[in-house]
């Protein structure tokens, strides 16, 4: 099933401009790539640290305890 731009931004509620300047920053650095049509993850900790990703807020990591 492809996904265009469009519709992975209506999902969340953004503006399609907004999910293209995202990609376009993904993009340039190399954490992600695009190969026809499909979207690699080509630096899956570094894109995980740009996006200020938290685990234990899925609950995929404990937190340590102090």
């Amino acid at each position: 099933m492809p996904v265009k731009q469009v519709d992975l931004a209506d999902a969340p509620g953004l503006t399609s401009v907004h999910v293209n300047r995202v990609l376009r920053d993904m993009r340039a650095p190399n954490l992600v790539t695009l190969r026809g049509k499909t979207l690699v993850i080509e630096a899956r900790d570094e894109l995980l640290k740009a996006a200020e990703f938290d685990p234990t807020y899925l609950h995929m990591e404990k937190r340590a305890v102090d």
